[in-house]
């Protein structure tokens, strides 16, 4: 093998190892251990619910889970955000890790340090109250607090589905496994329900449930016969291998029969609010519990099952173990235990249930024989009051609650749609008034850029149709645009506008970086700085320019919606509005650079490299109507609108170029004001100049005509 082969080959040994996924099992392990420092084991993911168990020695010190075992909720890029989660066994959260994420704002925006910050509150924050993002410190609605958590400004949307992902996930496993997240039970027993009953009647009406387990039984089980296993002594052949009674006490019926009044109201001061209780008694071989049973744990020997689930029993040592003095049973040498059920099990006594018996026999310390032994029941339905299931109220989708919190934002801007699309209806009325209307349109895009750019962040962006495309090509969840009211608001109104009238209702007046733009345009007249003459022949073979860039990025988020989104960053608009210039030096030289350009040609990045115009250009072909009124002197000869179309959107034969123009509407001023209109101008020459050549004829017609003589 020569050296390169040689190389090749470790190289790529290499490569299989890191991407081995035991390797990356170790990699989670470890972010797990930094959840849980105190861990010293840490099991493999389980299957139902999907989470990794974490010990200390034998102590659970909680559980990690990912949240994309339980939450499909996509992100502002329209990928779910992947967070390891650590929560303790009561519900307080250990800690959130960020395993993957596409955001384009922490990718190449505000950088991953502010997401990195922003799960590190979720610490010690437990999820029995409700976790918010945002609004007044330390609030409360009425007993319930609240615990709020510092958003991130410029990435709301980002940080609210993280938000909801976080809770979504640790509510989902707090209600498998955790006491006191899941409901209770469906089936309650009736409290005021009671007959007077001795120990044969409640035998005989299965309130007292009796089961016999034979020597032979066992023998069959294990396929092989019991002698000489410890415990099991030669003359035991007689007795029975287990008696056991079992009994629930929470309905009247039974355990106050079985405890006594005053044994029954203790053990309901004892019982926790949805908690249950079961008596078993048991005598023979084999106990339902060993001779060195610990009181207040769980049996290993015993566990209730129901619906396939095992439920774990607990020991309530009631009465201090001695349970049997409060017993009226005709038993004798019996062991007698009360097990709690607790809230989280959710066990229904009205549903069909299952109580095994677990038998371990050892022979010695290293042979063991193991069987299991079910004992199906089914408690009388009359002693419950059976409620309906409750299907708990889910709380407002994710995306209403975006538009509840942000709803004057939405009415202001919904207001300042139809003052814009009434404007553009009577744009020839309203025309007619050359220095209000500009005065309009300069308080237009002032608020363009203040309120929907700084403000509302209503900044559209090529990024929106990548998502849009992919979100097409995979499954359209239409909820993933509604995150953000003021985005979704303003793609509606500008798709539904490019049909209309063309791409530039939104690139002419909704666009924030194209109202800076135009702003600095101000300034350069102000300051009388010389603008560059561009060719119209130049400016044709530059204008192909955005759209070689659009054509270059579609495809590539296809092939890699990280890697489009980096080459996106070919629009300044999330340096200059979104980050209002707060990034690092090249994006920010970057954007200068093409607002500088824009101070000696006008609205530059607007008409050369923008690919988002391009985009809507491209569909902007479409539009129904060529409503820029023309007359029969533009352009021929007439040029004067021409020569003030900033933009380069008017041909010089007079026609409008709908691809290019932003629709500033400044040659329908024009036209519409006839001290403007080189073509009303000149006609209104021509009417004046026809009328003083007809004055002087009529003036000199009388001064021809025969005067009368005069009168003698």
């Amino acid at each position: 093998m020569t050296r390169r082969a040689s190389l090749l080959f470790r190289l790529l040994v290499l490569l299989s190892v890191l991407a081995s996924p035991t390797l990356f099992a170790q990699g989670l392990d470890g972010q797990i251990q930094q959840l849980f420092p105190k861990a010293t084991r840490i099991e493999p993911k389980q299957d139902n619910p999907p989470v990794h168990s974490v010990y200390q020695l034998d102590e659970l010190l909680g559980y990690a889970f990912e949240s994309t075992d339980y939450s499909n909720l996509q992100g502002f890029s329209g990928k779910p955000i992947r967070l390891l989660i650590g929560m303790d066994t009561q519900g307080v959260l250990a800690g959130v890790k960020v395993l993957e994420h596409h955001e384009p704002v922490f990718l190449h925006g505000l950088g991953e340090q502010p997401l990195f910050d922003f799960v590190d509150q979720y610490q010690q924050k437990s999820i029995g109250i409700p976790i918010v993002v945002g609004g007044a410190q330390g609030g409360a609605s009425g007993s319930e607090s609240i615990a709020r958590i510092d958003g991130v400004s410029k990435a709301t949307v980002s940080v609210v589905i993280l938000n909801e992902t976080v809770l979504l996930s640790a509510l989902s496993v707090a209600r498998k496994l955790l006491e006191g997240f899941a409901s209770g039970p469906l089936a309650t027993a009736k409290p005021d329900l009671y007959e007077p009953l001795d120990w044969s009647q409640m035998l005989q009406r299965g309130y007292l449930q009796h089961w016999t387990i034979s020597r032979e039984e066992v023998e069959r089980g294990l396929g092989h016969s019991i002698e000489g296993y410890l415990g099991i002594e030669p003359e035991s052949d007689t007795q029975p291998f287990t008696d056991l009674y079992f009994a629930y006490l929470n309905a009247p019926s039974i355990g106050r029969n079985l405890l006594g009044d005053v044994g029954f109201a203790k053990l309901n001061e004892e019982l926790k609010a949805g908690e249950q209780a079961v008596l078993v008694l048991s005598s023979g071989m084999y106990r339902h519990v060993p001779d060195d049973f610990v009181p207040a744990t769980s049996p290993s020997r015993l566990v209730l099952m129901q619906n396939g689930h095992a439920i774990d029993l607990y020991d309530m040592n009631f009465n201090n173990g001695a349970v049997m003095d409060l017993l009226d049973a005709p038993l004798d040498e019996v062991e007698a235990q009360i097990f709690r059920i607790k809230t989280h099990s959710a066990f229904n006594p009205a549903e069909p249930a299952g109580l095994r018996l677990n038998v371990n026999l050892q022979r010695n310390h290293l042979v063991q024989s193991s069987t299991q032994f079910t004992r199906d029941f089914q408690l009388d339905q009359q002693l419950f009051n059976i409620e309906e299931a409750q299907i708990a109220a889910e709380p407002a989708p994710i995306w209403l609650r975006m538009w509840q919190e942000r709803m004057w934002q939405i009415g202001v801007l919904v207001v300042s749609l139809i003052l814009l699309s009434a404007v553009f209806i009577w744009q020839h009325r309203i025309s007619q008034h050359s220095r209000g209307f500009h005065l309009f349109r300069a308080g237009f895009l002032l608020f363009t850029l203040v309120f929907i750019g700084l403000y509302a962040q209503g900044q559209l962006s090529v990024v929106n149709i990548f998502t849009l495309l992919l979100a097409l090509g995979e499954n359209f969840d239409i909820r993933v645009f509604l995150m953000d009211p003021v985005i979704f608001i303003l793609w509606s109104f500008t798709f539904v506008s490019l049909f209309i009238w063309g791409r530039g209702v939104f690139c002419g007046w909704l666009c924030p970086f194209g109202a800076l733009q135009e702003m600095l345009g101000w300034l350069a007249k102000r300051l009388r700085i010389r603008q560059w003459k561009i060719s119209d022949r130049r400016h044709q073979r530059l204008q192909w320019l955005k759209y070689l860039i659009l054509i270059g990025l579609v495809p590539t988020a296809f092939y890699s919606l990280t890697l489009a989104e980096r080459l996106a960053e070919v629009e300044p608009f999330k340096t200059s509005i979104t980050l209002l210039f707060v990034r690092s030096w090249p994006f920010v030289l970057y954007a200068v650079v093409l607002l500088g350009l824009g101070l000696f040609v006008h609205k530059f990045y607007c008409r050369y490299v923008c690919p988002l115009g391009a985009g809507l250009a491209m569909l902007g072909k479409f539009h129904l109507f060529s409503w820029l009124k023309r007359i029969d002197a533009c352009g021929q000869p007439c040029q004067h609108c021409k020569n003030h179309c900033e933009i380069g959107a008017i041909k010089r034969d007079g026609r409008i170029d709908y691809d290019e123009c932003i629709q500033c509407l400044e040659c329908i001023v024009i036209l519409n004001n006839d001290d403007q209109c080189v073509a009303s101008i000149s006609a209104r020459k021509r009417a004046d100049k026809a009328g003083r050549h007809a004055h002087g004829e009529l003036i000199a017609t009388d001064a021809m005509a025969p005067q009368p003589l005069p009168a003698p």
